[in-house]
């Protein structure tokens, strides 16, 4: 059994990567072997629309035709149990990384079939970490709950099943004083990173148990 992290953060160790060793950790205590892999760390384009993947009988049917950093991720991806990607929210959506990366994994498996079938050949759990700056309220307010709801749908769609966990109001810098960002309370925001973080990282840690148990079940 297999879990698999993928960071879609610049930042290590911050607010992302935190949480998905907290989900790694959570797989791990039920035996899970787990794996975090870094985008920043690859060297990899979005989706070039060569169509490849679709191509009737061509070598490529099914799998992206692009030789580059992600080809060995895809293949890790088709031997995990279970994968939970994670990203901050950039503008309202995750990182341009991760967005890129989520083009090449979905496309290959989408069939342009009336029911958009998918040909990735089992059913795995799969997650989203999503960290923000912004509350509670202020997603709701921008929409940015159904921009979150469209990868879920899709990893649903492809894998069989997906769930995300929001992560909001986190904690961004190390000193407050040294950036503009008037429109935040530091102390507010360093109580918050210790009264509520902890509690989200327990989210993320029963992510990573339930996903770990659900593969045990499978």
């Amino acid at each position: 059994m297999k879990v698999i992290a993928i960071n879609g953060s610049p930042r290590k160790k911050w607010n992302t990567e935190t949480l998905l060793n907290k989900a790694l950790e959570g797989a791990a205590s039920q035996g899970a072997e787990t794996e975090l892999i870094h985008l920043y760390d690859l060297n990899y384009k979005g989706c070039i629309s060569c169509f490849a993947c679709k191509l009737k009988d061509g070598k490529s049917y099914g799998k992206c035709a692009v030789n580059d950093d992600l080809t060995p991720v895809f293949t890790r991806v088709e031997e995990a149990d279970a994968i939970i990607l994670g990203s901050p929210i950039y503008m309202g959506v995750a990182t341009g990384e991760m967005r890129s990366f989520m083009e090449r994994l979905l496309f290959q498996y989408l069939v342009y079939d009336e029911s958009r079938s998918t040909l990735f050949n089992r059913k795995i759990s799969t997650g989203l970490i999503y960290t923000m700056g912004a509350t509670e309220s202020q997603i709701k307010q921008m929409g940015y709950e159904q921009n979150l709801k469209i990868p879920e749908m899709g990893m649903k769609r492809i894998f069989g099943a997906s769930e995300s966990l929001l992560v909001t109001d986190t904690y961004q810098f190390d000193d407050y004083s040294k950036y503009v960002a008037t429109a935040f309370n530091p102390e507010e925001k360093a109580k918050r990173r210790k009264e509520e973080f902890p509690k989200d990282c327990q989210r993320a840690f029963e992510m990573g148990v339930r996903f770990a148990q659900q593969s045990n079940i499978c």
